[in-house]
């Protein structure tokens, strides 16, 4: 018998998906909602911490008006709140780092 006369079967077809599966992915966009939801309720809170305290979390006045009026409703904002944070971070390496 030559290599070319032998096949190998294999059984590569797609397995049906379970009901978990199923179930976690129709859930996913109401989990998403959910968190956007609650993290939009977390920032709205930051408005009630002084300049100060915002400073020591890396944050401005300015960074928390900007993400919820700059995100939709169904946007998460956090990570407008994360960007800032990290953006005003680095700066404060870099100049740091110069003088």
């Amino acid at each position: 018998m030559r290599m070319i006369d032998q096949t190998v079967e294999l059984d590569c077809a797609k397995q049906p998906a379970t009901f978990s599966q199923r179930l976690g992915g129709t859930l996913a966009p109401l989990t998403a909602l959910f968190r956007a939801f609650r993290n939009r309720r977390a920032i709205n809170g930051l408005n009630d911490l002084d300049d100060n305290q915002l400073r020591d979390i890396g944050l401005t006045r300015a960074d928390v008006t900007g993400a919820l009026l700059t995100s939709s409703f169904f946007e998460d904002p956090s990570a407008h709140l994360t960007n800032s944070a990290r953006r005003r971070w680095r700066l404060a390496i870099f100049r740091s780092c110069v003088e």
